[in-house]
Parts: structure tokens; sequence; C-alpha cells
């Protein structure tokens, strides 16, 4: 089964980045994208390794990038016993579209 999405979006906050145990770099943001013509929707997208340091160093709120991942769906259980759920996006390739001078444009990047 082919499990791949294509979005651009503006982020809607700086990147977060943070380590794992091992000393990887994961860095999270929120992509807003246009879901219809009257309608803007959310999404987190994920970056690992090199891919990571790339968002982290170059990305801002209100860059423009171009993702490419998979899509990962998120279950959880509130205290109270309500179901929930949500959807990101492990990137997989990041293109930069616009930024502000702290990043630069680019043809984008590979997570290889």
């Amino acid at each position: 089964m082919l499990n791949q999405v294509v979005l651009t979006g503006n982020l809607g906050q700086d990147p977060e980045t943070f380590y794992t145990s091992e000393g990887n770099s994961i860095t999270k943001f929120s992509l807003a994208f246009k879901a219809s013509k009257q309608k803007t929707s959310w999404i987190k997208v994920i970056c690992f390794s090199r891919l990571a340091e790339l968002a982290e160093k170059h990305l801002h709120q209100g860059a423009r990038v171009g993702v490419i991942g998979t899509l990962d769906e998120n279950k959880w259980e509130t205290d109270e016993g309500v179901k929930k759920s949500s959807y990101q996006i492990n990137c997989n390739s990041l293109e930069f579209i616009k930024t502000d001078g702290r990043g630069f444009e680019s043809d984008g990047y590979d997570n290889q």
C-alpha cells in the first residue's frame, strides 16, 4: 500500500528540536495549508536526523516549505476515557521555498 503525502504550506511557529538519548535530532513544526478555497488546515511535521538539523537551522515561523513524507496517525485516550487521534507527516524530503534571511531558498534536501 502506498502512503505518500506532498504538501506545501507555511510554518505556524518556529520549529522545535530535541534529541534522543542516542543523540539523534528530531525537529517538529506545524504546517498550515489550504484544504479548500475557504479553509486552512494544520498538520504536524516531524523531521529526523540531518533533515531535522536543516529544518532547525533554516526554518522559522511564516517560512513557506514543501514537504514529502508518510502520513502517521497517533491515537490515545484521555483520563476521562475519550478516544482521540491526530495525524502527522513523517518528513522524507523538504523543499525550502521562501524564508526571511535566517534560512535560504534551495532546491530542497532529501533525508538520506
